[in-house]
């Protein structure tokens, strides 16, 4: 997958250069350019922003500046163009697996108050959030998103099914994991992982992540694809939760 980041400030991206990021571009499954907007400024000054119109508080990226930009790294190509922006529609696991794989990627980094709405009409064709708050720029919008679809390209996590096991790949919660010691000031590891029967070790495993979820994000349940095992199961949470009132 190639992704190229359009961005006032490529240094800001120095963490996809290490850990799993890092992994996948030594494997050549990520190839990541980063673009200076500043390079397609038309003045000695280097000018990429300006006040807006009407008046209003901050300063806006400019039209000629972005748009020229983003035609020159797009060149050919009609690979999606995202802005990352508060207005998008929200990041989530699936749009993650899905953007995984597209072959190419342009990110669009938006700063200051925002942007011309003319590079929206002219080369945007998608934008994304992370939530209903709002950040100084793109720049670690743009990280964020790149970090979960990146992790999704088969190859790229040591273990294999690593992604499908994580929280919210199948609509939970994952359940807790331990390591050695077997004990740890006083805290014991589940006897169940310790005794090798995978088939339980699964069941347990499944349930843990239905208890999670039940207390943390029940949310989630009314979309989750459950068994009937599944329900059983929370319904008997649900039970002693009420006896436990």
């Amino acid at each position: 997958m190639q992704i190229d980041v359009l961005t006032l400030f490529p240094e800001m991206f120095a963490p996809l250069h290490l850990s799993m990021m890092w992994k996948a571009q030594d494997r050549q499954l990520l190839t990541l350019a980063l673009h200076d907007l500043r390079q397609y400024t038309q003045d000695r000054h280097r000018t990429a922003d300006d006040v807006p119109y009407g008046g209003g508080g901050g300063m806006l990226l400019k039209a000629d500046v972005v748009v020229p930009a983003v035609e020159a790294v797009r060149g050919d190509s009609d690979c999606p163009v995202i802005l990352l922006a508060p207005q998008g529609r929200v990041l989530h696991h699936g749009l993650a697996v899905a953007l995984s794989r597209l072959p190419r990627l342009i990110l669009l980094c938006g700063h200051y108050e925002g942007l011309d709405e003319r590079v929206r009409e002219l080369v945007v064709t998608d934008e994304i959030s992370l939530g209903d708050y709002v950040l100084t720029g793109g720049e670690l919008a743009a990280m964020v998103l790149i970090d979960a679809v990146v992790r999704q390209i088969p190859g790229v996590l040591g273990a294999a099914e690593g992604a499908a096991r994580e929280s919210h790949a199948d609509g939970l919660l994952e359940g807790p994991h331990y390591t050695r010691p077997p004990v740890y000031r006083g805290l014991a590891v589940p006897p169940i992982l310790l005794q090798g029967h995978h088939r339980q070790i699964d069941t347990w495993r499944r349930q843990e992540a239905l208890r999670r979820t039940w207390r943390s994000r029940p949310d989630l349940l009314r979309t989750a694809p459950l068994s009937e095992e599944d329900a059983y199961f929370l319904a008997e949470l649900a039970r002693q939760d009420a006896l436990n009132r």
